[in-house]
């Protein structure tokens, strides 16, 4: 049975005192800085596209900042609440909160803090669409992928995987306060892009999973499964990223090119495990995924400037 989401205590796994170095590294680890910056890497094109230009350093940096804040609050929010079954897994063993670092308490006033800011500097900056999208975020992370879906469905990170796609629509909103058809297809991208890259990292961590009862596919039926799912899935995000021309006449043949390869790239990868769907071959597309996410979404910034480097 999957375990609950423990009850935040004031005292608990507290530590002795650390260097403010230290200790501001673990608050920022809280984050997840990693998956940040990718998350990042989708924002700016969208933008760039938006804008049919580079759309001013200025709103870049306040739609990045505040963007970051936002996936930082969800991200930490997360962290309390999943700070027990990190203590019972060896990828996550370490974390701030389940190593006695940081307090539950303390972590969550971080993520209020963080949760508040990010979609107020967003509103203050580039717009209320924006911060109400990051707001979403916040709340679909937390309250349905970690609460409600996390351990309790094989559905988790089909479903959750909508928080995750959320900043090329931060970025489309921060630029033309609306959102197009070429937005949603790049949602669409990155929230198909969602299963077979984390359940790669499932297939390379499936023992952790099962120890704590979580219900990802390579636990709930087996890794054979869960590489045919994310071969299919593979093969429709490389569709959905070609489709992106129909969707804005302005996309041109530097993004489809690289488009096109890094599809065949991402989906033979993707086949690979469904031969040997083994954690050696699964490391191999969970890092793959990663490269084709952002190969094709820094084409398409490359795209924007230098088909229109004076606009």
């Amino acid at each position: 049975m999957a375990a609950s989401p423990p009850v935040l205590g004031s005292g608990e796994g507290a530590s002795p005192p650390r260097g403010a170095l230290a200790t501001v590294a673990d608050y920022v680890s809280l984050t997840k800085p990693r998956i940040i910056e990718l998350l990042l890497v989708t924002t700016v094109p969208a933008m760039a596209l938006a804008a049919g230009r580079w759309p001013g350093t200025l709103a870049v940096t306040a739609t990045l900042t505040g963007g970051a804040l936002s996936a930082g609050a969800a991200h930490a929010y997360n962290m309390v609440i999943d700070r027990d079954i990190d203590g019972e897994m060896r990828r996550t063993r370490d974390r701030p909160l389940p190593a006695g670092r940081i307090t539950a308490p303390r972590a969550l006033v971080f993520a209020t803090v963080l949760a508040v800011a990010g979609p107020l500097l967003l509103a203050v900056t580039v717009g209320s669409l924006a911060a109400a999208i990051a707001i979403a975020a916040i709340a679909f992370y937390v309250l349905v992928y970690t609460l409600a879906l996390k351990r309790h469905t094989v559905h988790n990170i089909v479903i959750g995987g909508a928080a995750g796609a959320a900043p090329p629509l931060i970025g489309w909103a921060a630029v033309t306060g609306e959102l197009t058809p070429a937005a949603w297809v790049l949602f669409a991208v990155v929230f198909l892009w969602t299963p077979p890259h984390f359940w790669a990292l499932a297939i390379i961590c499936r023992d952790d999973y099962e120890g704590v009862g979580m219900p990802m596919l390579p636990v709930v039926a087996s890794p054979g499964v869960a590489a045919r799912q994310s071969l299919g899935y593979a093969v429709a995000t490389a569709a959905t990223a070609l489709a992106l021309p129909l969707a804005d006449e302005r996309v041109g043949w530097l993004y489809v090119a690289a488009a096109a390869i890094g599809g065949v790239w991402f989906v033979v990868t993707a086949a690979r495990t469904v031969v040997d769907p083994s954690p050696r071959i699964a490391r191999k597309l969970f890092t793959g995924s990663i490269g084709y996410l952002s190969l094709v979404f820094l084409a398409l910034l490359a795209d924007q400037l230098l088909r229109r480097p004076g606009a």
